[in-house]
Parts: structure tokens; sequence; C-alpha cells
């Protein structure tokens, strides 16, 4: 993992995540999911391009069951970015690069992305 990414837990989650000053885009994973291994080195590469901007973590499903249940997650990977404590903007499943960081980008301007959520 990527120095830029931290390990969530759920007894971490909420001095990490939502009492962050920045915002946070929490990767849910588990180390046997394909697709959340595909996404991860994407993941890694945003973090170093957001560096200051955004805090970056993963929360592994299978050891931290309460946090993903407290979202609602039923499917990894799921990533949700959170900004001031609350969930700014969600995808779900492997997504690219560009559509990553265009949502990213969309929360750190001031609202959540447009689109819908991504399921694939």
């Amino acid at each position: 993992m990527a120095e830029q990414v931290i390990e969530v837990t759920d007894m971490s989650f909420e001095k990490e995540v939502l009492k962050s000053d920045t915002p946070v885009l929490v990767d849910f994973w588990a180390p046997w999911c394909g697709p959340c291994r595909a996404i991860g080195p994407i993941v890694e590469q945003l973090a170093g391009s957001f560096q200051g901007k955004v805090k970056f973590a993963k929360c592994n499903v299978d050891e931290n069951p309460a946090t993903p249940t407290r979202y609602g997650i039923r499917a990894i990977p799921t990533l949700i970015l959170f900004k001031d404590g609350q969930v700014a903007d969600q995808v779900t499943g492997v997504v690219g690069k560009a559509q990553l960081e265009e949502t990213v980008n969309k929360v750190l301007a001031g609202g959540a992305s447009s689109r819908p959520f991504v399921v694939t």
C-alpha cells in the first residue's frame, strides 16, 4: 500500500475520516476481491496526485464489518468520498482513473458528482 494511503479500521474511522479537516476517499475492499485489487493501484496514483488536498484510506471489510454495514455497502470495491464528515459521493465497482479523478475534483469544487452511481 502506498505511503499516502492509510488503513482505517472500525476503531479509527471516526477520527481519520469523519473528523478529518480534508475530504477523505475511503476504498472499502477485501484481499480476495479481484476488482478491489484492480482498482487499488488507481487509488494509490490518485493519492499521490491529490496529496495535501484529499486523504486516501482503505478499509478491509472482512476485518472491519461495522463501518461497511453502517454505510450500507453490499458490493466491493465501493469508494466513498467523505467531506465534512458526510458522504459526498460514492462509486461502486471498478472505474477508470479519469472517472474517479473527476469525482474527486467535483467534490473538491464544492458539490457531489452529478452522475449516477456506477455498478459493474
